[in-house]
């Protein structure tokens, strides 16, 4: 693939990927993670050379002038897209594959000194949450999606969502169904997996009080329980529609 026709995919991947993109010289020019992309070609040329020092020069010149950190080593596939950017860092040994999507904050981390494969691996397809920060030599599978703000320490398998702080998985969602999450409506596995326990304790409750009335066993209610209980099953039901959307706020 000539420069020519990169610069043009790229300027096509940025319209595809943010709607507030109007014109192709605004892109140009006002896109600082286009920037780092560009810049990070030339500086891993460099390194892939064995010129070292002028790939971290270049590699330091586009940290400074775009707030991005990408070291001259990483690998990075085709139509990579950097949104916003500040506060992006990805490490030496990190691999990313094609169409991958990263927000602000992202950090694609290691986590031991040894002069080995020590970052991330992100899959084709994959998008990162902003201020999420994955740690070590782990692998995202394609297609899926981590969100905001999440800490991943392990494995991620293809088309599944990421999140939390350790971030959980949940799995099971087509294509289509990851096209459509939006970060402030991804699901959330630790509150549904408290939903789920509720509603089969809720379930042996019944029974258990229906077995008390044959027997005519009378059981006087604890109301303060009752109203924890009520309270637990606020906080972990899912949010409401009109808050998720930013009216009623």
């Amino acid at each position: 693939m000539n420069w020519i026709h990169a610069i043009r995919e790229d300027v096509r991947t940025v319209f595809r990927k943010d709607p507030a993109a109007r014109s192709t010289l605004e892109v140009l020019t006002c896109y600082p993670g286009l920037h780092a992309v560009w810049m990070h070609r030339l500086a891993h040329a460099l390194w892939r050379m064995r010129l070292f020092l002028p790939g971290r020069l270049v590699s330091h010149a586009s940290r400074f002038l775009t707030g991005i950190e990408i070291h001259p080593g990483a690998r990075i596939g085709r139509r990579f897209f950097i949104d916003h950017g500040a506060g992006v860092v990805i490490g030496e040994t990190a691999e990313i594959g094609n169409d991958v999507h990263l927000y602000q904050g992202v950090v694609l981390g290691g986590v031991t000194l040894q002069k080995k494969k020590r970052h991330p691996t992100l899959g084709s397809g994959v998008l990162v949450g902003a201020g999420t920060i994955v740690l070590g030599p782990i692998t995202i599978g394609e297609g899926a999606r981590i969100g905001a703000s999440s800490l991943v320490l392990g494995d991620v398998p293809p088309g599944a969502v990421a999140v939390g702080v350790p971030a959980r998985i949940g799995l099971g969602f087509s294509g289509k169904d990851l096209q459509e999450l939006a970060d402030n409506k991804l699901p959330d596995p630790i509150a549904e997996a408290f939903r789920f326990l509720g509603r089969q304790i809720e379930t042996l409750e019944r029974r258990l009080s229906d077995v008390e009335q044959q027997q005519g066993i009378a059981v006087e209610r604890n109301g303060t329980l009752e109203e924890k209980r009520r309270e637990i099953q606020r906080i972990f039901s899912p949010i409401r529609e009109e808050f998720s959307a930013g009216a009623g706020i």
